[in-house]
């Protein structure tokens, strides 16, 4: 599968675009919305950075005790009702006079949740797609994402501008509940991929069976530690610039969308190999030109060409694709979504801290040099071309608990 037209001849795969397209322009309106507000009530870096990405934290909780449910809940139930209950709590974001602690509590919950729905959405990617076409289903649903952030941002501007944040939110809320109606009504009633249920037990014992994978590992922390470094930088725009900050998101999505293109559609297999490096490094050198304190169109730039090495997420995941058995496809995509989210929080809350202590654009260009440090620690592991056979996939009575040390 190489063309766009196949890909959405495929069935459902239409639905599951649009119901993406909906559910990220409701993060994007919702979380500038919540930022603006937070940091006006406030006056914090730390906490508007955390409130745009401190939900992220709390994928780690999912992540450890809920994401069996990935393979163990039918997909059509799974992204409706997600979607739903971040209608919901969105809107709740838009009383009036609600704390600040009541604001992140909802978050928390949102991030809980939120840890799930990566793996059922990307598990019935894979499901519905030949093996050929994950890639560039994958880079198509990225894609969307960066249109509808660079839409969602522009849209929340806007909203900001000539409304409020609350009003905004609602919008937020809005969009949302039309995310949970068209999954609801486009896609068809699946079955879990596995069988049993959902429960904490299985949870790890499914992670200790992924993480037992040395190559497997190395992907997994090449997904989560840079991206979540870079996300970092990414969270002190507001902090930066509160006026300008919209244009920043807007570069950052607009970049990130010419690599998914790129990377999806026109990439030949035989170069992925080659590009994977310098694609994970790009993602970081373009911030450290904030060391200089750039003017904004130079500045945008950066951003832009950095998000660019985004799309060395698409390669890493084809690879962890090959790695992993199919009934653990929804648990691996997760755990690999929850990581990525879970450090794209720590980096948030690291470059929130550093912002207060020293300046935002002295924190960005930390948070680029760690990046670029981490990065080149892992080439090595990343160019071990040995792919051993996917773990065979336990079963629910499986027995005790693999060890989770890692071996380094």
């Amino acid at each position: 599968m190489r063309t766009y037209r196949q890909l959405f001849a495929s069935p459902e795969f239409q639905p599951l675009f649009l119901t993406s397209l909906a559910q990220v322009a409701a993060q994007t309106v919702s979380g500038l919305a919540l930022g603006t507000l937070i940091y006006a009530a406030t006056g914090s870096p730390l906490l508007s950075a955390l409130s745009m990405f401190g939900p992220s934290l709390a994928q780690v909780v999912g992540a450890t005790a809920l994401m069996s449910a990935a393979d163990l809940i039918p997909p059509r139930a799974a992204l409706s009702g997600l979607a739903l209950a971040f209608a919901i709590a969105t809107a709740a974001q838009a009383i009036p006079g609600l704390p600040v602690a009541a604001s992140f509590g909802i978050l928390f919950v949102i991030g809980v949740l939120a840890s799930v729905g990566g793996g059922v959405r990307y598990g019935l990617l894979n499901e519905i797609l030949p093996k050929d076409g994950y890639l560039l289903g994958r880079s198509v649903l990225n894609m969307a994402v960066g249109t509808m952030q660079i839409c969602g941002y522009g849209l929340g501007g806007v909203l900001l501008t000539a409304l409020s944040p609350r009003v905004t939110l609602l919008v937020g809320a809005g969009l949302y509940f039309a995310a949970a109606a068209v999954a609801r009504l486009g896609l068809s009633a699946r079955p879990q991929r596995a069988s049993g249920r959902p429960s904490i037990a299985q949870t790890w014992r499914n992670n200790a069976a992924l993480w037992s994978s040395v190559p497997r590992r190395y992907v997994f922390l090449a997904l989560w530690v840079p991206n979540g470094l870079i996300v970092g930088c990414e969270s002190l725009f507001v902090s930066l610039s509160p006026r300008h900050a919209g244009i920043l998101f807007a570069s950052a999505a607009f970049g990130m969308l010419l690599g998914d293109t790129m990377t999806g559609r026109f990439l030949p297999a035989r170069w992925r190999r080659v590009l994977g490096a310098p694609l994970r490094l790009l993602l970081a050198v373009p911030y450290l030109v904030f060391a200089l304190h750039p003017t904004l169109p130079v500045a945008a730039v950066a951003v832009m060409l950095a998000s660019i090495g985004y799309a060395a997420s698409l390669l890493l995941q084809e690879r962890l694709m090959a790695l992993t058995p199919t009934g653990l496809s929804g648990q691996a995509l997760g755990l690999q979504s929850s990581g990525m989210l879970t450090m794209q929080g720590v980096g948030a809350v690291a470059a929130g801290v550093l912002a207060q202590w020293f300046t935002p654009s002295t924190a960005m260009t930390v948070m680029a040099a760690l990046s670029v440090v981490v990065t080149l620690s892992l080439a090595r592991g990343l160019r071990d071309e040995r792919e051993p056979e996917p773990t065979p996939e336990p079963t629910p009575e499986a027995s005790p608990l693999p060890a989770l040390t890692p071996a380094w």
